[in-house]
């Protein structure tokens, strides 16, 4: 597996391959011969137009067949982009881009560094040399957005109302579950869900797999947890709550069950949730019903700088019931703490140690902190910044690193994904 730096390449094999950006993205490419300009509007695959010949878009994955592109494409040039309309890519994680193989061997990874102004990252191309195709890191800022970018590419490009994004059109609601909801919500000061297509289609996926397992549980048969299917949608949160439950016949039966127990009452409730999704799907063996509701935050970069702010705010407060003096917040370190919660979530592994080897004191000094002493707090699953620090506190090996007098400086990441749902890193510098 490559480690790519800007201009740097790999090849790659017979057959296609995969490249994926999670986060709060929108992945597009631009097909096109040696000379860069496409040759009609069908070369341009994004959000609207998620598939054409050889080159297929599925949430954050593009997945590229080199053999089936139509006749004549030298050059596969794949670009994000915010998926919040008008934003800017510096005020959001840098992206990092995953390549895989068949089989879904890791090829390559790439991660350039953070844009500032951009509101489109050229991230790298897929091109034939000789026989063979490679692929190149680019990690090329791009200011004029996605419809400039598409125009200089040849790419007939209709103009959309500023800020705009083709509508993810609300899903219909025959049995009534967002009023039931609200509802309840409302008698606790809760403010409103919105029903989000994504959401709902995540929660069809994941109601299915159950009932085709005919079992409980947040990971079906095929290996997929429900925060990875929320995800594969391109549905990016900072923090995410779910119903799994079998039984109940009608929406309204469902909604009674889950404000039965105080658990799951409270995740109805809670009023750090503003969309929804729902679905249930029969098993076909059994008849029983299976249900899949999520709550969830949608991302937002003032979402994520809440996150991380309240964790230091929290780590300073125990280390000031401690007599210690408060973290500073150091940038180097946040940008190597948020880089590891992207990782563990892209790569699908929660260690302190990257499967390459690399520990969190090579983090830091990639990202281009100066400390002599280096720490890390790593967790997942937890649903808030007063969770992950309860927890942390909780532990006497994570509790020392708070509470270690020597440290002085803190960098906290978050990344939502993957199979725990969360992903949380301090890093902490001396």
């Amino acid at each position: 597996m490559s480690e790519l730096v800007p201009g740097g390449n790999v090849p790659l094999p017979d057959g296609a391959v995969t490249v994926r950006v999670p986060g709060p993205f929108d992945v597009s490419a631009l097909i096109t011969d040696d000379g860069g300009r496409v040759r009609g509007d069908a070369d341009f695959v994004f959000y609207n137009q998620p598939s054409v010949p050889g080159a297929r878009l599925s949430g954050d994955s593009l997945t590229v067949d080199p053999a089936r592109l139509r006749a004549g494409a030298t050059r596969v040039t794949v670009v994000v982009s915010p998926a919040d309309p008008g934003g800017a890519l510096g005020g959001l994680p840098s992206p990092a881009l995953q390549v895989t193989g068949p089989g879904g061997r890791t090829l390559a990874r790439f991660t350039p560094p953070r844009p500032r102004q951009e509101t489109v990252l050229l991230l790298a191309e897929l091109y034939r040399r000789g026989g063979g195709w490679k692929l190149r890191a680019l990690g090329q800022g791009y200011a004029d957005g996605l419809a400039g970018l598409a125009r200089d590419f040849g790419v007939e490009v209709t103009e959309e109302p500023a800020g705009s994004r083709a509508a993810v059109p609300l899903p219909a609601d025959p049995d009534g579950f967002a009023g039931l909801v609200n509802a309840a919500r409302a008698a606790a000061g809760s403010p409103p869900v919105t029903l989000d297509a994504r959401l709902c289609a995540a929660a069809r996926e994941h109601a299915g797999a159950m009932a085709a397992a005919g079992r409980l549980d947040t990971t079906g048969g095929d290996g997929l947890s429900v925060h990875q299917r929320v995800t594969a949608t391109g549905y990016a949160y900072v923090t995410i709550g779910e119903h799994l439950v079998s039984g109940p016949r009608s929406t309204a039966e469902f909604v009674a069950y889950c404000l039965r127990t105080d658990r799951a009452g409270r995740t109805l409730r809670d009023p750090a949730f503003t969309q929804a999704g729902v679905a249930h799907v029969p098993s076909a063996r059994t008849g029983d019903v299976y249900w899949t509701a999520l709550w969830a935050r949608p991302f937002a970069p003032a979402e994520l700088a809440r996150f991380t702010a309240e964790v230091v705010d929290l780590t300073n407060r125990e280390r000031a019931g401690a007599r210690l003096r408060p973290l500073s917040v150091d940038p180097a370190l946040t940008a190597a703490a948020q880089a590891h919660s992207a990782d563990m979530v892209a790569r699908a592994f929660y260690s302190h140690t990257s499967p390459e080897g690399g520990q969190p004191w090579d983090r830091a000094a990639a990202a281009g902190a100066r400390r002599r002493s280096i720490g890390e707090n790593i967790a997942c699953g937890q649903r808030s910044p007063a969770e992950v620090v309860r927890g942390w506190m909780d532990s006497p090996g994570h509790r020392a690193n708070i509470l270690k007098g020597d440290f002085t400086h803190i960098g906290v990441g978050f990344a939502g994904g993957g199979e725990a749902g969360t992903y949380w890193t301090q890093l902490f510098g001396a």
